[in-house]
């Protein structure tokens, strides 16, 4: 049972990722596991997984609505990469649970090195506002749905950053038609994998419950901030990708110390 500080911190938590993702478009969910075990004091990598594949897929699932709102959804593309995904992301979460705890975060810690890079590699590129995903390109949004979704449920994360540049890959839409596009996807996967956990009672529904409270209150303050410094986002998603590597180093010194 935690403590109530705890679940403060777990706010305050939700609160950071929420602020991220309403800044950036994305990327803050995968902060969420390392804070859950490091600042939150979560004991159970698993646990932390889990709670955390819940509270960023109620957090994605409310960012959807501004983006529907502003037309920025290829609603086509995003359901069949997010169909696709959740077969990879429930077959991902099953194997994820059978992992030793401190091995999954070292793993963790090597995913976030190459999302920082992909992000450094991507804030500046463009795509086809017109693109559409019909029978041509279908086969290769399958393939990196199923991929995606797989790293997604194996590491409990929405995977945005995964997920983003897997849409452009294979479609060539544009970035903010993909970040748009992947919150779709991110729903889909982190409710897979939250379930998937759930079932094997690995959530702390409590702190859940504050981390999507903390979550939200940040999403709207970062999205207010977006607007502001709209004209800086390629700066902004630099300094957020030089974060992510601080964090996956020491990441990478914890886990390694405790195997």
């Amino acid at each position: 049972m935690l403590e109530s500080v705890q679940y403060l911190l777990g706010a305050a938590s939700g609160s950071v990722v929420g602020f991220t993702l309403g800044l950036v478009g994305g990327g803050g969910s995968i902060l969420a596991v390392p804070l859950m075990v490091y600042l939150v004091g979560v004991a159970s990598p698993h646990v932390a997984i889990g709670t955390s594949a819940l509270a960023v897929a109620a957090n994605a699932g409310a960012n959807l609505i501004p983006h529907a709102r502003q037309g920025t959804i290829k609603w086509r593309c995003a359901g069949m990469y997010a169909f696709a995904g959740v077969l990879g992301a429930y077959g991902g979460s099953t194997l994820g649970k059978a992992f030793d705890g401190q091995h999954l975060l070292f793993l963790f810690a090597l995913l976030m090195l190459v999302v920082g890079a992909l992000m450094l590699r991507n804030r500046g590129n463009l795509g086809n506002p017109d693109v559409q995903c019909r029978r041509e390109n279908a086969p290769k949004v399958i393939a990196y749905g199923s991929a995606t979704g797989l790293f997604s449920g194996f590491f409990g994360i929405g995977g945005g950053f995964l997920i983003v540049p897997g849409l452009m890959a294979s479609t060539g839409m544009p970035m903010i038609n993909a970040v748009g596009s992947s919150l779709v996807a991110v729903t889909a996967f982190g409710l897979t994998t939250a379930l998937n956990y759930a079932f094997s009672g690995l959530i702390d529904w409590g702190l859940a419950a504050t981390f999507i409270g903390g979550g939200i209150i940040g999403g709207v303050i970062g999205a207010a901030a977006s607007k502001q410094l709209s004209a800086r986002k390629g700066l902004l998603n630099s300094v957020f990708a030089v974060l992510i590597f601080c964090v996956a180093l020491y990441m990478l010194w914890k886990s390694w110390a405790a195997m």
